[in-house]
């Protein structure tokens, strides 16, 4: 009886043994593993590349380079219309004949009595008359409406035989050789302003865009309805598409500066040796050499060796600790700190920019080790 309680003890003795091995065992592994789950985690970073632009933005309506309200200069009938909606005129063309019978009438019965004055009368009274005759010619004159510049008629109200009275209006005519826009510059941006500097404009009526430049601006600011000052420029617009008129709006932005191109990567992208700096193409292992600036903390710029979109794998050293490796590790793709071609102004901005990069990938994730290319 002594003998199986002592044998009962010691199995008792050996299990418990044993499951404090096991469950220290389970924890130097599982302490192991993430001692080294970093070094079973390749880091992937995608090269950015990104247009930096420092512009001015604008918005607005376009006007015609000229414009011409047709009105009746006297009350009458229409007696002939030349033109239509759409047609071209010229400068000087006639567009539309009012009924001029009585003012026609005057100006022979004035003609026959300064016959008789030259004739009788005294150098006083003729002189009064050919005085009187050129008011009864401008009077013929009036019945007509007359084109004031080559352009193209883009509305027509007269019609034959209808009454008109003075100052009716009866058309417009444009001149749309170019067009032009009036646009709002906050006072922090007239500085930058220079006659010549390009703009591009989208427009809502169309998918094509438009351009121009900068013609002009006051020496003088408004106060808007909003309590901005602003400097009111004009834009003249001389390449746009045929089915934009006046009146149509827009939104564009006015070039301070030309476009920049800039190539960036996450700096843990980027090994060195000797000196000069490397990457590692994730597609085939390349090692290829760069020459790169810092760019804001955790970038750098990339001036030749790479095009944008490479994926690379990591060459240089992440820190163990810190926000730094914190952030980069987390496979996100921050944009730069600092730096690129923006001035700061409101109306700087930033275009064309590619994924960002780091993401942690665990090697052997794919089937036969193969990367996800």
């Amino acid at each position: 009886m002594k003998k199986n309680k002592k044998m009962k003890k010691g199995v008792k003795i050996l299990i418990i043994i044993l499951v404090v091995v096991a469950v220290i065992a389970g924890v130097l592994i599982g302490l192991r593993f993430f001692l080294n789950k970093d070094k079973n985690t390749v880091q992937f970073y995608t090269v950015n590349k990104e247009t930096y632009e420092n512009v001015i933005e604008i918005s607005g309506t376009v006007s015609a380079a000229q414009q011409q309200t047709l009105n009746a200069l006297g009350a009458g009938t229409v007696k002939k219309v030349y033109v239509k909606k759409g047609d071209t005129v010229k400068k000087g063309d006639i567009l539309v004949q009012l009924d001029d019978s009585e003012e026609v009438y005057n100006l022979e019965k004035h003609d026959y009595n300064m016959a008789t004055t030259k004739l009788n009368g005294s150098p006083r009274d003729l002189s009064l008359m050919e005085t009187q005759r050129v008011a009864l010619v401008q009077k013929i004159a009036d019945r007509k409406v007359v084109a004031s510049f080559d352009g193209v008629i883009v509305e027509l109200n007269a019609v034959e035989g209808n009454s008109v009275k003075a100052g009716d209006k009866i058309g417009t005519l444009v001149n749309l050789d170019y067009l032009t826009a009036e646009v709002e510059i906050p006072e922090t941006d007239v500085a930058k302003l220079e006659i010549g500097q390009k703009v591009i404009l989208e427009f809502t009526a169309s998918t094509t865009k438009g351009s121009g430049y900068v013609e002009s601006w006051p020496a003088i600011g408004e106060l808007t309805n909003r309590g901005a000052s602003v400097v009111k420029a004009t834009i003249h617009i001389d390449d746009y598409p045929k089915e934009i008129l006046p009146n149509y709006s827009f939104t564009g932005k006015i070039q301070i500066e030309e476009p920049v191109d800039n190539i960036t990567v996450e700096r843990y992208a980027i090994g060195y040796e000797d000196g000069q700096a490397y990457v590692i193409l994730a597609r085939g292992n390349e090692k290829r050499n760069v020459e790169v600036v810092q760019y804001g903390r955790d970038y750098v710029k990339v001036l030749s060796g790479l095009e944008g979109g490479e994926v690379l794998l990591q060459a240089g050293e992440i820190p163990k600790s810190g926000s730094a490796a914190n952030r980069n590790r987390g496979g996100q793709g921050g944009m730069p700190n600092g730096g690129g071609g923006s001035d700061g102004s409101s109306g700087s901005g930033r275009s064309g920019g590619g994924a960002g990069g780091g993401g942690g990938m665990p090697s052997g994730g794919f089937p036969g080790g193969g990367m996800p290319f």
